[in-house]
């Protein structure tokens, strides 16, 4: 025996157990190897995490094994602590532990939770059909810390609650977490217990009533009477709904399975299921349209400033309709009406559908399609499964009470796709005007007539809706809002809206538009208008604060420095004249999904490392923009007066700031070859100066996309000369007047003409050498 002892700790062999607890007054038989040691440490262990305290074990018997191997039994004595550890000449771990066997004494508080363990414990075994000898042996302990240590012998308690109670060494907080354990496992059991007895009943109870519900049907029969009452009931819903033909037929012989099987039938509340869904579509509904070109965009006007490319289609919509009606044309199931408004978020897309909803006098029923990917959506379950239902369409219907609502198909651009189908292949069909007119749902399974629905669907970029889909689409863009544009917006709409909504008069609060513009310039920088319209509810509920409280009187007028005291530090600067004012940075334009931007493109070089590096999250159509943009500039190396021996013996790095967001595109490509060269010239930029276009080898300027977004943003920065491909002169007459006013646009044919535009005529500093 290897007990090494000093005044408060003793040595003993430590013997890890794998997922178990040992308790004292245990007896267990280990396949371990002890040695001659005569009282060894049981730890229980846990993916290599041992427990802080163990149980100091008395060996009573070692056991030879067939084969060779040895076993010994082990019997708990009392809780041991483990301290420093370390290993003997033969490899073995021992540990210094202190013991702790359990006090003698016991209180009065002691012997109430004994009582309590003892009684909950004796309920559990009741609740389990113990045959005694189990609550014979709970009865024999005397020791209040031997009573807890019972429940390690419980099934239910897990190796994570066994370690808590061996490792809780005084009696009475073993005996509290015991008692605590004992009765989360009677509420469990009692639980279960009422679980069964309600299914056992429930059982017994629809057994009775399937025996009364024969009898009744019986007495029924005797009494010459039988169900006919809900079929006829049925039966009328279907004659008031005035159906086509064909979903009458469909609905009767459904009507004649449900007389034949009964009421009681499983299938009976399916079928009465469908016919309920199937008089919930509003077959012969119709809203009266008010066909009045004039009415329809004063309408218009009112609700929304500007977006006439969407007025002008609506009201175009309606003078169609309206002649076709009056001339006794009739009606073309083939030509459904199904714009596509696609823009920047907060420009009105959404709540624009409402207004031609209450511009039309129809019915307005909205439909979010963000994120869904599931095709039932769109088409319905099948009626086999269970709890199957239609697809959003004919609820949209059901809910809009008419055959002629306006739906908005919301965020159109964001539907996905996985093993369930692909919904935006389900919407092919019903924004297809030459196939809508017989729209089949999987669950009605009769064809819908959706050609008298005015579709608008919106999104933020069309380039994620898929082709086929954006190939049925009339495509109106939202371009985004200009300075004076917001600022009308928020005079007309936001302003009184916040006015209200912050529990203020018209006549306690005004603001002139000088201050609206500080909003719009210094405190926003969106496409929208829907930060304009947080920051103006921050000042309006500041203002409230006041006047609430005494500190002002009304009439308040907002003027920009109570502006700038109540939104604080301005959030956003025209930067574009620091930024370029050292050659190699150039200013470019780029349009996002939130609108346009401007964008800041950096050129440096250096001696070492590889010949282009190019940073920025930039996507492989950029990066390719890029070397274009560089071989470019080497060719012009002889007019601009670079030394052609730069390009192979210094490296160049391309970065675009802002490197936590992805970029991609080719329009940035003769930015780059402006920084490009205005770093190897050391001739900066123009500040005023920005610019969008594709670059070719030859040095060609090839058109782009998205001009408007990209020019409203460069007009919010402060650019006052914009370079743009020679092709996309046309897209000019999209921007507005007041901005084309105050920018010069300069169509260009080739890389030649924007360096001799972009760049300053002299440098500010040397140009690179080698």
């Amino acid at each position: 025996m290897s007990e090494r002892e000093n005044e408060n700790t003793i040595s003993l062999l430590l013997v890890p157990l794998e997922d178990i607890v040992v308790f004292p007054n245990m007896n267990v038989t280990l396949t371990v190897d002890v040695g001659d040691e005569e009282r060894v440490l049981l730890v229980p262990k846990h993916d290599d995490e041992y427990a802080k305290v163990g149980t100091v074990a008395q060996v009573t018997d070692r056991i030879r094994l067939p084969g060779g191997g040895r076993a010994v039994a082990l019997e708990g004595l009392h809780r041991g602590i483990a301290g420093a550890a370390g290993s003997d000449s033969r490899g073995q771990l021992f540990v210094d532990v202190e013991e702790r066997p359990d006090a003698e004494t016991a209180d009065g508080r002691i012997r109430e939770l004994e009582r309590e363990y003892r009684a909950v414990v004796e309920e559990i075994l009741e609740l389990r059909g113990d045959d005694g000898r189990i609550a014979a042996f709970v009865r024999s302990i005397s020791e209040p810390g031997a009573l807890a240590d019972t429940t390690g012998y419980s099934p239910d308690i897990t190796f994570e609650q066994k370690v808590r109670h061996l490792e809780t060494v005084d009696v009475r907080a073993r005996l509290e977490l015991a008692l605590e354990l004992q009765r989360e496992r009677l509420a469990l059991m009692q639980v279960r217990q009422r679980i069964q007895q309600d299914v056992e009943s429930g059982v017994e109870k629809q057994q009775r009533e399937y025996i009364l519900r024969r009898q009744l049907d019986s007495i029924r029969k005797e009494l010459g009477e039988d169900e006919g009452s809900v079929v006829e009931e049925y039966r009328t819903k279907m004659a008031e709904a005035q159906m086509p033909e064909n979903v009458l037929e469909q609905a009767e012989q459904e009507l004649l399975r449900l007389d034949r099987m009964g009421d009681q039938s499983p299938e009976a509340s399916v079928i009465r299921n469908y016919l309920d869904w199937l008089l919930a579509v509003p077959w012969s509904r119709r809203s009266e349209e008010r066909l009045d070109p004039k009415h329809t965009r004063e309408v218009l006007d009112a609700d929304h400033a500007g977006l006439d490319d969407v007025k002008d289609r609506i009201v175009e919509y309606i003078a169609v309709a309206k002649l076709r009606k009056e001339r006794g044309v009739e009606d073309d199931r083939r030509s459904g009406a199904i714009l596509t408004l696609i823009g920047p978020p907060g420009t009105g897309k959404t709540s624009i559908g409402e207004s031609i909803a209450r511009a039309t006098g129809r019915e307005f029923v909205r439909m979010s399609l963000g994120g869904i990917r599931d095709e039932a959506e769109i088409r319905g379950h099948r009626r086999t499964y269970i709890g199957a239902l239609p697809g959003r369409l004919v609820r949209a219907l059901r809910d809009a009470g008419t055959m002629n609502p306006v739906i908005m198909l919301d965020e159109v651009d964001k539907v996905g796709a996985d093993w369930r189908g692909d919904p935006s292949s389900a919407l092919l069909e019903v924004l297809d005007p030459a196939q809508n007119h017989s729209f089949r749902d999987h669950y009605l399974d009769v064809e819908l007539d959706l050609s008298q629905v005015f579709f608008i669907a919106t999104g933020n970029m069309a380039e994620t809706i898929p082709g086929p889909l954006l190939d049925r689409m009339e495509v109106i863009r939202f371009d985004g809002y200009t300075t004076d544009e917001k600022v009308a917006i928020a005079n007309g709409y936001l302003w009184p809206r916040q006015v209200e909504r912050n529990g203020l008069r018209e006549d306690e609060v005004s603001i002139p538009d000088d201050a609206l513009e500080l909003v719009v310039s210094e405190y926003t920088r969106e496409a929208g208008v829907r930060q304009l319209e947080r920051e103006l509810g921050t000042v309006l509920r500041k203002t409230a604060t006041k006047i609430a409280s005494e500190e002002v009187e009304p009439p308040v007028v907002l003027d920009e420095d109570a502006v700038r005291d109540a939104l604080g530090r301005r959030k956003f600067y025209r930067e574009v004249a620091e930024r370029t004012a050292v050659p190699g940075v150039a200013t470019g334009l780029a349009a996002t999904a939130t609108g346009g931007d401007v964008l800041f493109i950096e050129a440096t070089s250096h001696k070492d490392g590889d010949k282009l590096v190019l940073t920025g999250q930039l996507g492989d159509v950029m990066k390719e923009s890029a070397q274009i943009a560089l071989s470019s500039v080497r060719a012009l190396a002889p007019k601009l007066g670079i030394d052609e021996d730069l390009f192979e013996k210094r490296a160049f790095h391309v970065h675009v700031p802002a490197g936590a967001i992805p970029k991609d595109g080719p329009s940035a490509g003769i930015t780059m070859a402006t920084a490009l060269a205005s770093l190897l010239t050391g001739r900066p930029v123009k500040h005023t100066v920005g610019m969008t276009g594709e670059i070719t080898l030859q040095g060609r300027v090839l058109p782009i996309g998205g001009l408007k977004q990209k020019v409203l943003a460069a007009h919010a920065a402060g650019i006052t000369d914009i370079v743009i491909p020679e092709r996309n002169r046309p897209d000019l007459e999209d921007i507005p007047e007041n901005v084309r006013d105050e920018i010069a646009f300069h169509p260009v044919m080739s890389i030649d003409e924007v360096l001799g535009l972009a760049l300053e005529e002299t440098p500010v500093q040397p140009s690179v050498t080698v």
